[in-house]
């Protein structure tokens, strides 16, 4: 499966914002945005203002690098999305949030979604008692996720509880045991329950262009 393999840090800097991609240093004072308060690259004298095209190529790719997708994977989820009843917007990061990955990481088994996918890949998540290796397996309500009995003790993935605990950045939409590391879907995520500052309909102007 391709992925993205460069610098992490690079991405949040050309955003200007956290993206979280390296989970628990994002918090520190060693995260390139605070540390480097401009984009990667060669400086420039003086950046003119972007174009109505510009801001809305920005915040796709902020929302594309956030969950961590090539632009042929979000594109699909774009479309998909926009075949759905209701606003397109909503549909997409509702489809977004649905990713294991993505679900692995808001319940706080790992410290980012990069962390959760590497999980996955190792076969260390269950859905339903059944092991699922795919990071874009979409979930569904009802569905239990854990972690495999044999990485529960595992000190990585204790140390991303912590950090999920002491945030309290647990969702609404799914009732987590953090002893037995084992959450079920109470209920689908909706656009209210994504706490990212991210504005989707930037993204569905792009691409109805």
């Amino acid at each position: 499966m391709a992925k993205y393999t460069g610098p992490s840090c690079k991405l949040c800097r050309r955003e200007m914002t956290q993206l979280m991609l390296k989970g628990q240093r994002c918090l520190t004072d060693k995260c390139a945005v605070k540390k480097k308060k401009y984009p990667p690259g060669p400086p420039r004298k003086r950046r003119g203002k972007l174009s109505e095209y510009g801001v809305q190529l920005r915040e796709k790719q902020k929302i594309r690098r956030s969950y961590g997708l090539l632009e042929k994977q979000f594109r699909l989820i774009f479309e998909e999305a926009n075949r759905m009843k209701g606003v397109t917007g909503d549909n997409m990061l509702s489809l977004l949030e649905r990713r294991l990955d993505n679900v692995v990481y808001r319940i706080g088994f790992a410290s980012s979604r990069m962390q959760a996918r590497q999980l996955i890949q190792h076969g260390h998540v269950l859905v339903n008692g059944a092991r699922v290796d795919i990071p874009s397996f979409r979930i569904r309500e009802a569905n239990v996720v854990e972690i495999a009995e044999r990485y529960k003790a595992n000190v990585m993935v204790e140390d991303s509880i912590k950090l999920s605990k002491a945030l309290s950045s647990a969702p609404e939409w799914v009732e987590i045991d953090f002893e037995s590391k084992k959450a079920k879907i109470l209920r689908l995520p909706a656009r209210q329950d994504v706490t990212a500052p991210f504005n989707e309909q930037l993204v569905v102007e792009l691409y109805s262009k």
